[in-house]
């Protein structure tokens, strides 16, 4: 064999076919990173413009994950394309074969064009963003993952649930401009309803100006009207408007205090209970 053949052959690949691939290589890194820039640039714009300052960073981190990840797959198919015609591999099979696995996609893979048409309009209509809490259909959960075909959402179980968007009927987004405190209080039918009415707004007034617990409060929990007579109670009907995802731990608050409230006024907030007459002997 002559090595010195072998050899400069070789280095007339590399400085030849191998200088090309390398450039492709060079190439792609370069266009990846002015198209990300482009793209995070162009979406930062539009959102900022458009969104509510609360939903700016989930709109964002939405729009930009989808964005760069289906532009980084594209500038590495091309770059591989690019590499296989260097490599002297005809690459009109792998389109012809891209086109037969078309056909094979309208015949077969209807669900998975379903997948990704919603997907597409879920992402454009700002349906949800990652980090929104939502319940899709009966799954409640924080959305952690939203590609183009599925949406990853977590439960307070811990549970991973990946929803293909095409089988999505309806969805319920809690962490939208704000959310709202909406309870039942039930107090005896003994109850004073004017004072019970008066220690409920006092309450909401007094959590809306805490210094803690105020800044989440967008409008003080009061009294709304006399929701329903119940068996064992009269039920008040309390709304308040707070900011998105903190109407849980806001309510918890406002529980705990009107517990408080209730039990220095003398307040009875009753358990059901049955009556049983006793037949006359």
């Amino acid at each position: 064999m002559d090595w010195q053949t072998t050899v400069d052959n070789v280095v007339a690949w590399l400085l030849d076919k191998g200088v090309r691939i390398a450039l492709i290589i060079v190439g792609a890194f370069v266009l990846r990173w002015v198209l990300v820039n482009l793209i995070t640039r162009i979406t930062k714009g539009v959102v900022l413009s458009e969104e509510e300052d609360q939903g700016r960073k989930k709109r964002l981190e939405t729009l930009l994950r989808i964005f760069i990840v289906a532009t980084t797959l594209a500038v590495w198919i091309l770059a591989g394309l690019l590499i296989l015609d260097q490599l002297g591999i005809a690459i009109g099979p792998f389109l012809a074969a891209a086109g037969i696995a078309g056909v094979a996609v309208g015949f077969g893979g209807q669900y998975i064009i379903r997948d990704l048409i919603t997907g597409v309009f879920i992402i454009l209509e700002n349906q949800y963003r990652i980090g929104d809490v939502v319940t899709i259909d009966t799954i409640t959960g924080t959305v952690e993952d939203i590609t183009l075909r599925t949406t990853m959402v977590r439960d307070l179980d811990g549970v991973a649930h990946h929803i293909p968007h095409g089988t999505i009927q309806r969805v319920a987004n809690h962490s939208k401009r704000f959310a709202r405190i909406n309870l039942d209080i039930g107090v005896s039918y003994a109850s004073n309803l004017d004072k019970v009415i008066e220690v409920i707004n006092r309450v909401g007034r007094e959590l809306a100006d805490d210094p803690e617990w105020g800044q989440d409060v967008l409008e003080a929990p009061q009294f709304r009207r006399v929701q329903e007579f119940a068996d064992s109670a009269i039920l008040m009907k309390v709304v308040g408007d707070v900011k998105p995802l903190r109407q849980w731990d806001v309510a918890g608050e406002f529980r705990r205090r009107l517990k408080r409230a209730f039990d220095e006024e003398g307040i009875e907030i009753p358990f059901p209970q049955v009556v049983v007459h006793k037949p006359e002997e």
